[in-house]
């Protein structure tokens, strides 16, 4: 892990095995931390839901809820009427079916998702083009291994820009919580069985992961779309701009039929707009001399 973006978090997972001595202490999975957003990110299911064998709902609440806390990401708000500017895919499996999922780019489908809102109300499911996963039929035993993956991806070209995976080996886990998200409720089980402890530790490897990539994302982010230029007036009949909102004083300069104005943006006064002509000249003119 990055020691230059790892804090102390709020929510840490003591990995406990069933044969670990008494004198070995906890190993504690702490999660990333940030001076700043990367970007907005809305949080969809992959196709392989495998918490579903564990009874657990999706991790989008609780993925939500570590994205809050770090400070990397800015979750998407759906009212603000701006496209996402990363979208997160969730998975969970075998080791193959997770690296499989994240080497697997959506396509196009992705870019309509996300800037009709949908991705950001936070999806139910995503197709991917695989098989929903089926069991975790192979992982018996007292030591069960839960494996995790997280991808990101742009909203515009479906591409996956970075990825991340975690495993969680162990039998037991303590969440130990100090006012964070396990104590914002259940979660959907994800803060009170141990499956969903060990879940949440396999997430946050691969969450720490996809921070530690965060660089990637500076070039792949949506550049900021460009300002509408503002309409502008012309002059219908032959007329003067007015140093002020009133047709009085010495003009400006007189205005002939058919030149352009440039409206400023500031707020009209009575029958008068403040504009600028094509020389950068700026002053008043009555919006009855203009079309």
């Amino acid at each position: 892990m990055n020691k230059h973006v790892l804090m102390n978090a709020a929510c840490a997972l003591a990995l406990l095995g069933a044969a670990t001595p008494a004198a070995a202490r906890d190993k504690v999975a702490q999660l990333a931390k940030c001076e700043a957003s990367a970007g907005t990110i809305a949080i969809t299911d992959g196709d392989q839901q495998g918490w579903t064998q564990f009874k657990l709902s999706s991790p989008r609440g609780m993925l939500g809820a570590l994205i809050e806390q770090s400070g990397c990401f800015t979750l998407h708000n759906p009212a603000s009427g701006q496209p996402a500017d990363f979208l997160m895919s969730a998975i969970a499996g075998s080791k193959e079916e997770v690296d499989q999922s994240v080497n697997i780019a959506k396509g196009a489908l992705t870019e309509g998702l996300v800037r009709s809102g949908a991705a950001g109300q936070l999806l139910t499911k995503v197709p991917m083009g695989g098989a929903l996963l089926r069991a975790f039929g192979g992982f018996g035993g007292k030591k069960k291994t839960i494996l995790a993956g997280l991808r990101i991806m742009s909203p515009a070209t479906g591409q996956t820009l970075i990825a991340g995976t975690g495993e969680s080996k162990k039998s037991f886990i303590k969440v130990m919580d100090a006012g964070g998200w396990g104590g914002s409720g259940d979660m959907g089980g994800y803060s009170s069985s141990s499956d969903g402890k060990m879940l949440t530790g396999a997430f946050i490897e691969a969450y720490n992961g996809l921070v530690e990539q965060r660089g990637v994302l500076v070039a792949a982010r949506p550049a900021p779309a460009a300002p509408a230029a503002a309409a502008g007036y012309t002059v219908a009949v032959d007329t003067k701009l007015w140093a002020s909102p009133a047709a009085s004083g010495s003009p400006l300069r007189a205005l002939r039929a058919a030149t352009t104005l440039t409206p400023t943006g500031a707020a009209r006064q009575g029958l008068f707009v403040e504009v600028t002509d094509g020389y950068g000249t700026k002053g008043w003119v009555s919006v009855e001399d203009l079309r």
